[in-house]
């Protein structure tokens, strides 16, 4: 129109490009694997940045040597390639922390995977400080959960950090296309073309996760050979397995006596869980992204941790301390799976948590047998337990039995008000 100024459109690629440049250098949560491999050289193609390659071991029970060797091979600096040993802070400060809560995710997840993107989040952005990179980058999908986690960590810990999600600005969408593009790189890939990994699988000490392939079906069975860490329940040994874990302050820290590290003390309870075929676990969960997803699970460790734990509490918290721990379990594990890790209420009720675990000190004796695990004895010199009271045998007044009837209808007075009144 005649005396009105156009405006130029809004040039979104323009815009784009003004981003990429703004970045010199990211630090990449790197596995070695085809996809963190082909990110890394995606990186230095599209940003044009240098590239931080960070591997964290978690216990996943890989080589993680090759990790470096495939950095070198892309030019990173040797300086710039960080492949850290985080099992015990990953034990110590995540795991046992979550399993005083007796956190678990819609009834049955352990919560394997969620715990161990706070950590990796958390040094991620130590790593990018300490190189004075403006950005991290990670390999989870747009249709994930991990996307979320170690982005809501990440910005929980710094909140001017620039984060690059691949997956969510590439059109590399396919596994042919990205083998496409390492072939076309000489990114070197370990299977041979048009051949599938059945399982998408994560590892940790904690447990090790499987997805996709023939698990996308909810009605197919996971074949057997799928699981690594556990023999079946029928196959397991026709003789139980006794184990006493003792507790201080809700943390195991012996086994039959044994001190042991965090995790050396997961590390042992997942093969010994394993041999007995305990902590296999197949769920259809509902992701914080909106779907529902089919995976399966390892976690004997986790498994044993989580019984013996609660058998422990049962006899050293007080009622209501317990049920309002039990109250508030499953918002504390939603927190963990939706990656609230680093929020100010999961700190909040970690508090609280922590604090109640003050007398959970003693001993829990389990049986471990065909995938079962079985409390067979607790003891602790914190124990409310008090056999003169609780006993089916003359107690010698320790408890006077008729103090029950007004207990009970004082109990009963608001249902007796609204039956004279005819209400339901």
């Amino acid at each position: 129109m005649p005396g009105v100024q156009q405006v130029a459109p809004f040039n979104q690629r323009e815009q784009w490009e003004k981003r990429m440049s703004d970045v010199k250098k990211v630090v990449l949560a790197y596995s070695g694997g085809l996809d963190t491999s082909v990110i890394l050289k995606w990186l230095q193609d599209v940003y044009q940045c240098e590239v931080v390659t960070f591997t964290a071991d978690l216990g996943q029970d890989e080589e993680l040597e090759p990790a470096r060797q495939k950095a070198l091979q892309f030019g990173i600096k040797p300086e710039n390639i960080f492949i850290d040993d985080l099992r015990e802070e990953f034990v110590r400060d995540f795991v046992f922390p979550m399993f005083r809560a007796n956190a678990i995710y819609e009834g049955e997840y352990l919560l394997g995977t969620s715990i161990a993107r706070p950590l990796i989040a958390k040094r991620q952005i130590e790593i990018a400080v300490q190189t004075g990179a403006e950005a991290i980058a990670h390999g989870a999908t747009g249709k994930g959960n991990d996307q979320v986690r170690f982005e809501l960590g990440a910005y929980a810990l710094k909140p001017d950090i620039r984060i690059i999600a691949p997956w969510r600005e590439w059109d590399l969408l396919s596994r042919e296309k990205m083998l496409a593009y390492a072939e076309q790189h000489g990114i070197p890939v370990e299977m041979k073309r048009g051949t599938k990994s059945p399982y998408s699988m994560d590892a940790n000490l904690l447990h090790i996760s499987y997805e996709g392939g023939v698990l996308e079906d909810p009605w197919n069975e996971p074949e057997e050979p799928m699981w690594r860490w556990s023999v079946s329940p029928e196959k397991a040994p026709d003789q139980p397995l006794y184990l006493e874990l003792s507790y201080r302050n809700g943390d195991i820290v012996a086994i039959d006596g044994e001190a042991l590290t965090p995790a050396a003390v997961l590390l042992k309870l997942n093969q010994l869980g394993g041999a007995h075929g305990i902590g296999r676990l197949d769920l259809v969960e509902n992701r914080y992204v909106g779907m529902k997803s089919r995976g399966c699970y390892e976690t004997p460790g986790g498994t044993i941790m989580l019984k013996a734990h609660r058998a422990m509490e049962s006899l050293t918290l007080d009622r209501e301390v317990a049920h309002l721990k039990d109250d508030l379990m499953p918002r504390y594990a939603s927190l963990v799976y939706n990656g609230y890790w680093w929020s100010p209420e999961r700190r909040m009720l970690q508090t609280m948590i922590d604090a109640s675990q003050a007398p959970v000190n003693g001993t829990v004796r389990v049986k471990l047998y065909k995938g079962n695990v079985i409390i067979a004895g607790r003891k602790s010199d914190d124990s409310l337990f008090d056999m003169n009271i609780a006993t089916f045998e003359d107690d010698a007044g320790a408890y006077d039995q008729k103090d029950a009837g007004g207990f009970i209808k004082l109990n009963a007075l608001r249902m007796r008000i609204a039956a004279l009144k005819g209400r339901k």
